[in-house]
């Protein structure tokens, strides 16, 4: 793992996704038909992605269901079950164990990886590639971004529902580089707002979990400092308590329902809220981005703050 390598990560994000919209203008996903339920496993980063991508398939009638590599058992095999392995190296043991309990059954399994031919590979039905490109930072950045693009291409290819994805992958490479372009003008106010002596508490509603779960992530993989990922609505039930006894600092991604009834608690202790793409009462910096009235385009972007911070940090900057 490299600091300035992982900044170099980061900036290269723009042009893999430029990348990856002329790759998807070409390409489906290749699935098979009947599918009545999707399970899929992974660790870290692809199960963040995988989770969202579960939730959104149940809301649209499937069953749907993230499942850590690592768990004892999941759904048996089925010719309608469809088993998707997740893993960016393509070598995740706990995946790869998982997985393995589908070999040579009734499961179509499409494994998706940044790695071709890697160990995730064999014996799968289908290979998507993330085609992120070489990490040499060694951390999970812009394969997690394109894991949750190819999650979406499933979700759209599985229920019909029609996005114009590269279209949207566009408008996050815009969203991206808008970000990158400005941090001189933001960054500082995030780095002086989240450095206190408690860690980061990353804060998003359900449906973009996976922006609150990679930043704390992110937090904690390069500079090695405490950072934990709370839902929205959840946050009253069991984070609340931390507002009364640490010096609390959150980066909140607007969009829930329940971000009032948090800010509430927040207010009345004094708390510290920096907000990505949006606005909430008593927060203390607000940081926007092109494009950020779009929540999937805010899903595939908005990890990039805390990466960000996270890099400068790491480097000691």
């Amino acid at each position: 793992m490299n600091p300035e390598l992982f900044q170099a990560d980061l900036e290269a994000k723009p042009a893999a996704l430029i990348d990856l919209a002329a790759w998807l203008e070409k390409e489906r996903p290749p699935l098979p038909e009947g599918v009545r339920r999707v399970v899929f496993l992974g660790m870290g980063s692809s199960r963040y992605a995988a989770g969202v991508a579960a939730l959104r398939l149940r809301a649209r009638g499937f069953d749907a269901y993230a499942e850590y590599g690592s768990a004892a058992a999941t759904f048996p095999a089925g010719p309608e079950t469809l088993v998707v392995p997740i893993s960016a190296t393509g070598g995740s043991r706990e995946t790869l164990d998982a997985l393995a309990r589908y070999a040579g059954g009734p499961s179509p399994v499409v494994a998706l990886t940044n790695v071709p031919d890697s160990a995730i590979t064999e014996g799968a039905d289908a290979v998507i590639p993330m085609l992120a490109g070489e990490e040499r930072g060694g951390v999970a950045c812009r394969t997690f971004q394109h894991t949750l693009i190819h999650l979406l291409a499933m979700e759209s290819e599985l229920t019909g529902a029609g996005r114009d994805l590269p279209s949207l992958v566009r408008l996050a490479a815009e969203a991206t580089s808008d970000l990158l372009e400005r941090r001189e003008q933001w960054l500082p106010l995030a780095l002086d707002l989240l450095d206190g002596p408690n860690g980061v508490y990353a804060i998003a509603p359900a449906e973009r979990m996976s922006s609150a779960e990679q930043s704390a992530l992110m937090v904690r993989e390069g500079p090695r400092r405490p950072a934990d990922a709370c839902e929205s609505g959840d946050w009253s039930h069991v984070d609340v308590y931390l507002t009364k006894t640490l010096s609390y600092r959150a980066l909140l991604f607007p969009g829930s329902a329940y971000d009032a009834q948090a800010m509430d608690w927040v207010r009345q202790r004094g708390s510290t809220v920096l907000t990505v793409g949006g606005h909430v009462e008593g927060e203390r910096g607000s940081i926007r981005y092109a494009h950020d009235e779009d929540p999937d385009v805010a899903l595939l972007t908005e990890t990039l703050v805390a990466e960000l911070v996270a890099a400068h940090w790491w480097r000691g900057a």
